[in-house]
């Protein structure tokens, strides 16, 4: 037992000097090159040798870096939830439909009601005000679900209904929207880690922050649940509440991301087992601990990828966490991983 605290206490070190490197490396690179002396400089709060790098640091590159990081962490810790709780491999933060009440709230903002005077007076709030509603909506809807019904599996079900459903919503305002608007969603569910401001961090932040430590307070029932609903219940947990509060942790998570940076997929899938196969453990503090550290790493490499050498383009975030998560997803559905 100690030679294997040890190991996962030296793995999740270098794990954490990895992401270090990726993140100052993240600032180092784009169209504008900015010595490493200067960038680290900036950020120790020195003097640079330009205020103009000071600005393309402060202002773009280290908000894009941060939003990366705390989005990977946001959906690779609700991805872990909901795999544990449901017993599903493939189980993602978006199988409750939380994603789906976004875009729905996006499309009305964008292909509806944008013009509205509400709509317009919240600026650039506006998408993610509309976004956290549509979430916050269909988390009502579960929950109330979840009052009523026991089985976890037909939760799942519904989960993926009220989704189907929101999309088919979805369809028909994008059919009867104009080109322009029609533009601008597309846009939006390609994902955006460079959108967020820096007011917008300051509230992405604390609600991801509150939704990792009801995670963590979560990690005792999940490690009961991940047996069986059948010993949790004879352990005397109470499993509607136990419900409650994953699900309401996992929608603040994936609500949040997805309401600032857009629908962004595969993370929250692969990040998980990514972390089981490093970490050799079934303990939920252990694999909330790396997750959150391999989805930071996760989302800064994708980052990184999508900024084409000798370009000055920058490619959709969710089609590099596909490629990158897919193969990994693939590889699971072929070995039949099996939850320990």
């Amino acid at each position: 037992m100690n030679k294997q605290k040890n190991r996962n206490i030296v793995l999740t070190f270098i794990l954490l000097v990895i992401l270090v490197i990726l993140f100052i490396t993240d600032l180092f690179l784009g169209s504008v090159k900015i010595p490493f002396s200067d960038i680290i400089s900036i950020l120790t709060g020195g003097n640079p040798s330009s205020e103009t790098f000071k600005t393309i640091v402060l202002d773009f590159r280290l908000p894009k870096v941060i939003t990366a990081l705390i989005a990977g962490v946001a959906l690779s810790v609700s991805g872990l939830q909901m795999q544990t709780i449901f017993r599903n491999p493939l189980a993602g933060p978006y199988v409750l439909g939380i994603s789906s009440g976004a875009s729905l709230g996006i499309a009305l903002v964008l292909l509806g009601f944008g013009s509205a005077p509400l709509i317009s007076a919240l600026g650039s709030w506006a998408m993610v005000v509309a976004a956290w509603i549509g979430a916050g909506v269909i988390l009502f809807l579960v929950l109330m679900v979840s009052l009523r019904v026991r089985d976890i599996l037909t939760i799942l079900i519904l989960g993926i209904m009220f989704g189907s459903a929101i999309s088919a919503i979805v369809n028909i305002l994008q059919f009867f929207s104009n080109e322009q608007m029609l533009k601008s969603y597309v846009v939006w569910t390609m994902g955006s880690l460079g959108s967020v401001t820096k007011s917008q961090l300051n509230v992405l932040i604390p609600s991801v922050v509150v939704g990792t430590i009801l995670a963590f307070i979560s990690a005792k029932i999940l490690n009961a649940l991940r047996i069986g609903e059948a010993y949790a219940r004879t352990s005397g947990l109470n499993i509607t509440w136990a419900r409650i509060l994953v699900f309401t942790g996992t929608s603040i998570l994936a609500g949040s991301v997805t309401a600032f940076c857009g629908p962004i997929g595969f993370v929250g899938i692969a990040v998980p087992h990514i972390t089981r196969i490093l970490y050799r453990s079934a303990d939920m503090y252990v694999l909330l601990i790396g997750s959150s550290i391999i989805g930071g790493i996760f989302m800064i490499v994708s980052d990184l990828i999508s900024r084409l050498p000798g370009y000055d383009v920058v490619l959709p975030i969710n089609s590099i966490t596909a490629l990158l998560g897919i193969p990994i997803v693939i590889l699971i559905i072929i070995k039949r991983y099996r939850f320990d």
